[in-house]
């Protein structure tokens, strides 16, 4: 690689002609953050090609390089604390958000399995995905864990009811089913339940009430009109007897 440069009021203009070995070599550095071999390089360049009329000082090389090794400390420490932070998710359920091109927001939900580490960032691994560590917006405890299934199990156990209309005595066992869910659930755990759901479940209850009624009802009259039933016979019998 051949460098040739020029100062024009003590600000360095630099050219760099590289072959497609030092352009590959210059795109790694560019995608990655400046590490110390590369701030020798500059400091050298720097000394290589300062005004000679107007030399920076070796004082000023020197707070120039603690400088950038405090910075060069503070990336690593960030790293460090990032790499911990990572490590500490994995076995727990989070909710994880990403953006696409279009601004469009999707989420997953799930259990970290392991976490990798990527041109000096922490990747998590969610449901065979992997996703950024800033990507991560919740980590759920065991209580929410809990509430969150139950609501979710009542939305798919009404899923499978007919609707309220048709609903009969065949379904009652479900019914009750799910009010009796509800109704074990505390405050918090019921505050995961949408409205709607809420007001699903209090038809579904309210209609099976109904249902059953009707069906005792039924019960009573079929039972009565057997008993009348069989005293008709019994009299006709007895008549044809005599």
């Amino acid at each position: 690689m051949s460098v040739s440069a020029q100062v024009v009021d003590g600000v360095l203009q630099q050219k760099v002609n590289s072959t497609d070995s030092d352009k590959k070599t210059s795109k790694a550095t560019n995608s990655s953050t400046l590490d110390k071999d590369a701030f020798l390089q500059l400091l050298v360049a720097q000394m290589k090609y300062q005004d000679p009329l107007e030399p920076t000082s070796n004082t000023e090389y020197i707070s120039q390089y603690a400088t950038f090794s405090e910075l060069e400390q503070m990336q690593n420490m960030s790293s460090t604390m990032e790499l911990s932070r990572a490590a500490s998710l994995v076995g727990q359920t989070v909710v994880v958000e990403t953006t696409d091109d279009n601004g469009n927001t999707t989420s997953d939900m799930g259990v970290v399995d392991y976490i990798s580490y990527e041109n000096s960032k922490a990747l998590v691994w969610v449901n065979g995905n992997s996703y950024p560590l800033d990507g991560v917006v919740e980590v759920a405890d065991a209580e929410y864990i809990e509430a969150y299934s139950m609501a979710l199990t009542l939305v798919n156990a009404i899923r499978k009811l007919p609707p309220v209309a048709n609903l009969s005595i065949s379904e009652r066992e479900a019914v009750e089913s799910i009010q009796k869910t509800y109704e074990s659930m505390n405050e918090y755990q019921q505050s995961f339940v949408a409205e709607d759901v809420k007001k699903q479940i209090e038809d579904y209850v309210a209609k099976m009430e109904e249902v059953i009624k009707l069906d005792e009802l039924n019960k009573k009259q079929d039972t009565g009109d057997a008993g009348k039933t069989d005293g008709a016979d019994g009299g006709d019998d007895a008549g044809k007897t005599e």
